[in-house]
């Protein structure tokens, strides 16, 4: 029995096939990534000077180009025969100059935005559907909202995530309902499509969204977005406390003050809000 079942792991190796290929796709990768690099550092060059770089035969870095070309990553001058940076690798670190740029921007206005208001301010933004939070400036209060950077959560049930649904279309936001769920997690929770676009038409109108106790029983979050040179929301600005604090009084006060908030880390980013 047992040399049966190690002849047929010889033949078939199936326990071997998916890290082989995962070990491959990786090597791909770096190599890949060390041509960018060499390309960033010498801004063009010729296929043999890319090889010499990199430390590679020039059959091979050919092969990845060729793939980087496909994506937009590197571009080809047919009459120096040399390769260059492309669009594809602008645009990716682009993204990383404005995220990093709206942090830094950000972080200034959220610690003026939490000595305003006495509650913790945070920062964040949509990935694949949910809501990551990428900064937050804690209150002195000894209870307090805490969310690690790079903690992610559903948008339905969070005050940043629905500031960011109501600036989208129905649709974007029914494709992203219908990917991630829409869980209950407490009684207030907000988890059907109908109470939740009833919920996003008020906060499209006031300029800022509510977690009513959505997400944690006990804890109250206002939000409002942030927006782009395009009048697109990046991210979402907001301040969130326990009830005993954050009445709803408060919140009503609250409100408009993160949303003036939201509109400063725009200006300061070269946002506008769309009209």
């Amino acid at each position: 029995m047992n040399e049966q079942t190690t002849e047929k792991r010889k033949r078939g190796r199936p326990r071997l096939a998916r890290p082989e290929s995962a070990a491959a796709k990786v090597q791909a990768l770096d190599r890949g990534l060390q041509i960018l690099g060499a390309l960033a550092r010498i801004n063009s060059g010729t296929l043999s000077e890319l090889a010499l770089h990199v430390g590679m035969p020039p059959s091979s870095a050919h092969r990845i180009l060729s793939t980087l070309q496909d994506h937009g990553f590197v571009e080809f001058d047919d009459t120096t025969q040399e390769w260059a940076i492309g669009i594809g690798a602008f645009r990716v670190g682009s993204a990383y100059l404005v995220r990093t740029n709206l942090i830094e921007a950000a972080r200034k206005v959220m610690r003026k935005l939490m000595l305003d208001t006495g509650e913790t301010a945070n920062l964040g933004i949509e990935d694949n559907g949910y809501v990551v939070f990428v900064s937050q400036v804690e209150t002195h209060n000894p209870i307090r909202a805490f969310f690690r950077p790079g903690t992610r959560g559903h948008m339905h049930a969070s005050g940043i995530g629905k500031a960011l649904l109501a600036n989208m279309t129905r649709r974007e936001v029914e494709a992203i309902l219908q990917k991630t769920g829409m869980p209950e997690f407490t009684p207030n929770t907000l988890a059907s499509p109908r109470q939740l676009f009833a919920d996003l038409e008020i906060c499209a109108e006031r300029g800022w969204s509510l977690d009513d106790e959505e997400r944690y029983l006990g804890m109250r979050c206002v939000a409002a977005p942030i927006y782009n040179a395009f009048g697109e929301t990046v991210a979402g600005i907001s301040v969130s406390g326990p009830t005993v604090r954050f009445s709803r009084e408060i919140v009503q006060k609250t409100g408009p003050v993160v949303r003036d908030a939201a509109e400063a880390v725009t200006a300061m980013i070269g946002g506008k809000r769309p009209a």
